[in-house]
């Protein structure tokens, strides 16, 4: 069976496009999309994605509007933490950290989608 070899996209709507592409530029590091083929992607580093279906009534995305959550691998949770507090923005460690895959910590992008951070163990 030939299989996918990653993620190559992730896509959703948004108010504000432009200005949430900049919000995650400025606060995670993900350069925005190109406008041409002679400019290089963001690139993430190799390492474990999951890629996993929740029901729809789960409460784990945050309120009933959020279709979708990201979670984005991070070397250092307590200097993202660091970081984004000082911009201002609010990151709750989850209080069950550490689980034995890492710790992990929550936020809110400005449009309210959830975003999930995970310093995987073993870093």
């Amino acid at each position: 069976m030939e299989k996918i070899t990653g993620i190559g996209g992730l896509f959703f709507r948004a108010s504000d496009p432009d200005g949430l592409a900049r919000w995650y530029e400025t606060h995670f590091g993900i350069k925005q999309t190109p406008t041409d083929y002679d400019h290089p992607s963001w690139r993430q580093k190799a390492g474990p994605t999951v890629f996993a279906p929740f029901p729809n009534d789960t409460k784990y995305f945050g309120s009933a509007e959020n279709r979708w959550m990201v979670n984005f691998r991070v070397r250092d949770l307590d200097a993202m933490f660091a970081q984004l507090r000082g911009a201002g923005i609010e990151v709750v460690p989850d209080p069950k950290n550490p689980y034995p895959n890492g710790n992990f910590a929550r936020l809110y992008d400005p449009e309210g989608n959830a975003i999930e951070l995970w310093e995987p163990a073993g870093k």
